[in-house]
């Protein structure tokens, strides 16, 4: 089964983005990589890799429901852990798009919260435990 290796996110402000994804990427477990004028990068051990890169030219925040992106979702290991996730993304400047809830439409054990930042990138963090465990 192919896995992700790396994913790449155009940014419109690449210091105002470090500073919202630095603090949810590290809480994830990634790692700060590699930085120039217009790159900067975040890893999860040999696996994944975060790009967040900047664009030169006069471009609009992305809008949820467009053709393009839609979101990322990180799994967790818990509910506290959406809580957790959720509530550092708030601090750091991310803005809530739904609070930790469950969502019985996907599963009876679906926990998650979204998030989205200004250029209109979101994150879902979400808890969705096998049957067996939950």
């Amino acid at each position: 089964m192919a896995l992700l290796d790396h994913l790449g996110i155009t940014v419109d402000d690449l210091e105002r983005s470090r500073a919202r994804f630095h603090p949810v990427l590290t809480a994830l477990g990634y790692r700060s990589g590699g930085a120039n004028d217009h790159s900067i990068s975040w890893n999860n051990g040999d696996e994944t890799e975060i790009i967040l890169y900047t664009w030169d030219e006069d471009s609009t925040p992305h809008r949820h429901g467009r053709i393009g992106w839609q979101h990322i979702a990180f799994a967790v290991p818990s509910r506290d852990e959406v809580e957790r996730l959720h509530t550092i993304a708030l601090d750091a400047g991310w803005t809530a798009v739904r609070e930790p809830k469950e969502y019985p439409r996907y599963s009876d054990r679906y926990y998650a919260s979204f998030v989205e930042d200004a250029d209109g990138i979101r994150i879902e963090f979400m808890y969705n435990p096998p049957r067996e465990t939950a």
